[in-house]
């Protein structure tokens, strides 16, 4: 049940073993429906943004699924990442499908476009990457500077709770495309919580056309809470906090859930 692996679809780190692998990366973790979420983005954009919305950016894009349904749909579309395979991969599908969109290599701390956009996101929580606070504060600012004013950003599934239990359990669950069958584990546990820390680990298991591989990561991450993350953004100035919503509907969250989507609006 793919409603139940929501939270496992988190964060796979720009400079992992899996990450780099991108067929396979966007066989293991594609099984969102892609146009039911650009539509709830187009209506989060209709209710917060405060500016018509002809551009957008997708960081930490990888195979950019999402950004590809947003250039179908007549968005100017510019997908970000660190890692060259991952942009080369969306660079051929996106020419395979005659989707115009523009990728940049940069890390999502310290990036500038050629020009400003109308709305941002990251998805998969691939905001948890970012190893400390003063970078997280560095990413802001440099979206921020991308971004015109009155424009929304939009920050999927941060882990910002360690109360339910169901963050800690851990997943498996299989995909398959054109003969490559991937089973995947996942499961994220509490290192420290004076540091706010938490290892997590992600294992494919993979058969492609009889191929046997297997690719494991483990990184130690940093969780962020609410109310830390909210002081963050009024101190780091350049957004104004719209609210911790549901992931897939546009509902206030009523307790913490790492099944979010965090909304911003550039000053």
């Amino acid at each position: 049940n793919h409603d139940k692996l929501m939270i496992s679809l988190q964060y796979l780190s720009m400079k992992t073993e899996i990450y780099q692998q991108a067929e396979y990366y966007e066989i293991a973790f594609d099984f969102i429906d892609v146009k039911e979420q650009v539509t709830l983005f187009e209506n989060f954009i209709s209710k917060h943004s405060e500016i018509p919305v002809k551009s957008v950016i997708d960081i930490a894009c990888g195979p950019g699924l999402q950004l590809t349904e947003f250039a179908k749909r007549g968005y100017k579309s510019t997908g970000l990442d660190l890692s060259k395979g991952m942009l080369d991969y969306l660079g051929q599908k996106s020419s395979q499908e005659k989707s115009d969109i523009k990728t940049v290599k940069a890390d999502m701390t310290d990036f500038m476009l050629d020009q400003k956009v109308d709305f941002a996101y990251i998805l998969m929580g691939s905001i948890v990457y970012l190893k400390n606070n003063d970078e997280l504060i560095h990413h802001l600012k440099s979206v921020a500077n991308n971004l015109n004013s009155g424009g929304l950003y939009i920050i999927e599934n941060l882990i910002i709770t360690w109360a339910d239990p169901k963050t800690w359990e851990s997943r498996k669950w299989d995909m398959e495309r054109n003969g490559i069958k991937v089973c995947i584990f996942y499961q994220i546990s509490l290192k420290n919580e004076l540091t706010q820390t938490i290892e997590q680990i992600i294992k494919l298991d993979i058969n492609d056309n009889g191929k046997l591989i297997t690719l494991e990561d483990r990184d130690e991450l940093k969780l962020v809470m609410p109310q830390e993350f909210k002081t963050i953004v009024e101190l780091q100035g350049d957004f104004e906090f719209i609210g911790f919503f549901e992931r897939r509907e546009m509902e206030e969250l009523t307790k913490s859930s790492s099944n979010n989507l965090i909304v911003l609006r550039k000053k």
